[in-house]
């Protein structure tokens, strides 16, 4: 059984099993909560329990849009909420547990107020199969990123500039902290992100799809690669490598490139931020794309 589908099951009569074991309010810090609680600093409590805590209207709202599963939902119990938490409310994703202000303004790091509502998400599997790619379809790689709010960065732009997914390899940050679903406003979940051990498992997946006769391209990025990034060919399928923030890309990722590409700097600016330099060279394939005489 996958880690989205591993809790909370639906009856036939509608009904969540295992939705009675929570409570109705919660007033004061106890286990369940010290266990809500976690989810935010905690990596390895977040995988053990399969569960990430969502902060914010839009990433709350794009997680249930894209299916992602919902356990919970906290609220702040306020008379008169706004109309985005009633018609969430009423459209019943799941529990609901209504917790006392400080415990609300705990979990939702908030500096200007408490928020309406909270939610507490399964995490998606790390599954390469999630990948769906389409034909000339661009995919990209970040590879040992230490911050997760460039890892939301990325991935909004990856989002915005037509990329298919999102591939997180070796030790890294992890892309269900909040700050890096708070950084991608919700676009981690509009498409598949993974987080994977080494550039092995993706080159091994890579494989499989060249043998199926699709013509897929490595493309690093590295402020002295040797190639521009506007004189590589990037309309074809293209897996998109950006390295650390501070050490570029493994020695395995280098090795697996068929190009490095550098993006051409002016000034005093040793190098570009990784989330940057990875929004440049989405908008670079899709200018191509955009410019390329269809077939």
């Amino acid at each position: 059984m996958s880690r989205s589908s591993a809790s909370a099951h639906t009856t036939a009569s509608g009904t969540r099993k295992g939705a009675s074991r929570l409570p109705s309010r919660l007033d004061r810090r106890n286990a369940l909560f010290q266990q809500w609680q976690a989810l935010l600093t905690n990596r390895t409590k977040r995988s053990r329990t399969g569960e990430m805590i969502i902060q914010g209207v839009r990433p709350i709202s794009q997680a249930i849009a894209h299916g992602v599963e919902i356990r919970a939902l906290l609220s702040d119990g306020r008379e008169q909420p706004s109309q985005w938490a009633q018609e969430l409310l009423q459209s019943n994703p799941a529990p609901v547990v209504a917790l006392a202000p400080e415990l609300m303004a705990e979990l939702g790091e908030r500096e200007d107020g408490i928020p309406e509502l909270l939610a507490i998400a399964a995490l998606p599997t790390d599954d390469l199969e999630r990948l769906r790619p389409e034909h000339s379809d661009v995919v990209v790689v970040f590879d040992r990123p230490t911050g997760p709010g460039n890892i939301g960065s990325l991935a909004r732009s990856v989002d915005a500039l037509g990329g298919s997914g999102l591939l997180i390899t070796g030790h890294s940050a992890d892309a269900w902290d909040p700050a890096a679903i708070r950084a991608s406003t919700g676009s981690l979940f509009a498409m598949p992100v993974l987080r994977l051990p080494s550039h092995r498992e993706v080159m091994a997946w890579l494989e499989g799809r060249r043998a199926l006769g699709e013509p897929w391209t490595v493309v690093g990025l590295d402020e002295a690669g040797g190639h521009q990034l506007a004189d590589t060919d990037l309309t074809g399928p293209t897996l998109l490598v950006v390295g650390n923030e501070t050490i570029g890309m493994s020695a395995g990722w280098r090795e697996a490139c068929d190009v490095v590409a550098e993006i051409p700097m002016t000034g005093s600016a040793s190098s570009l931020n990784a989330s940057v330099a990875g929004s440049i060279a989405l908008y670079e394939a899709r200018r191509q794309r955009r410019a390329a005489p269809s077939a």
